[in-house]
């Protein structure tokens, strides 16, 4: 998903657009929901042969079809007991060191931006080897709006979902663009299983506000609160360390769903 950046501007939290009403899980609940369609860019700068060459060739070998996602698993070949899902994997640093650390897992990393696709795939396969190279058989991936993925994904299907670092859209009216919305809650827990884990980190104090506010008027998850240091497992991304680097302050929330 898109990297996220400081959370100067205007307050894009819940208490900022529901100030005065006296009910905010109510007024949470009343949020206008997220337009069907993407925003952000697809394609950073210009793409060179390699990376075309991985998007027209590679991609393709890898890509979750739409026919087969109401049965995902059946797109791993040997057969998978677990299914995990990232949305939004950026650069892919974390989708593959989940896959490489779990290789009984199967993992459907979804991202949009070409140049993210990109960079996971120059790290799956050498140059040269984009049509003939093994690859990851607990790896599948989705170039397209993740939202459009879970509506075709079929009810208890997924064991754990990552959200890490989205793009945090700090601004009030954009807060319908952000993943983490009440809109979404229904949606994500009709394809979670029961006691299925949802990940969450963010560093922008907005987007942060935000996710505590969304999570305390809702009663389809246990939320409890954030860790202030990376946990166990959670394998690092480059969106993290460019956020220490800036000094700034990442959360992990690890909710479960009941």
């Amino acid at each position: 998903m898109g990297e996220a950046g400081p959370g100067s501007g205007a307050d894009g939290s819940i208490r900022a657009l529901t100030a005065g009403t006296g009910d905010e899980p109510a007024a949470c609940r009343s949020l206008k929901p997220p337009p069907d369609r993407l925003y952000g860019r697809g394609r950073g700068h210009t793409l060179r042969p390699r990376q075309r060459l991985l998007l027209d060739v590679t991609l393709p070998r890898l890509r979750l079809s739409p026919d087969i996602a109401g049965d995902p698993l059946a797109a791993f070949d040997p057969p998978l007991a677990a299914l995990w899902l990232e949305v939004g994997f950026g650069g892919g640093e974390h989708a593959l060191a989940q896959i490489d650390t779990h290789p009984e897992a199967a993992l459907i990393a979804c991202e949009v931006f070409e140049n993210g696709l990109c960079s996971l795939l120059s790290r799956v396969v050498p140059e040269g080897g984009e049509n003939t190279a093994p690859l990851p058989p607990n790896l599948r991936l989705w170039p397209d709006d993740a939202r459009a993925l879970l509506r075709r994904l079929p009810d208890a299907c997924l064991d754990l979902v990552f959200l890490l670092f989205p793009d945090p859209w700090p601004k009030t009216r954009h807060a319908k663009r952000r993943f983490v919305h009440p809109a979404m809650l229904p949606l994500l827990a009709r394809v979670l299983k029961p006691g299925a884990e949802w990940r969450v980190a963010s560093d922008d104090p907005t987007y942060q506000s935000w996710v505590q506010d969304v999570m305390a008027a809702q009663v389809l998850f246990d939320a409890p609160a954030p860790a202030a240091l990376r946990p166990d497992g959670w394998p690092p991304t480059r969106y993290e360390a460019k956020a220490l680097r800036a000094g700034r302050a990442p959360l992990y929330w690890r909710f479960r769903r009941r």
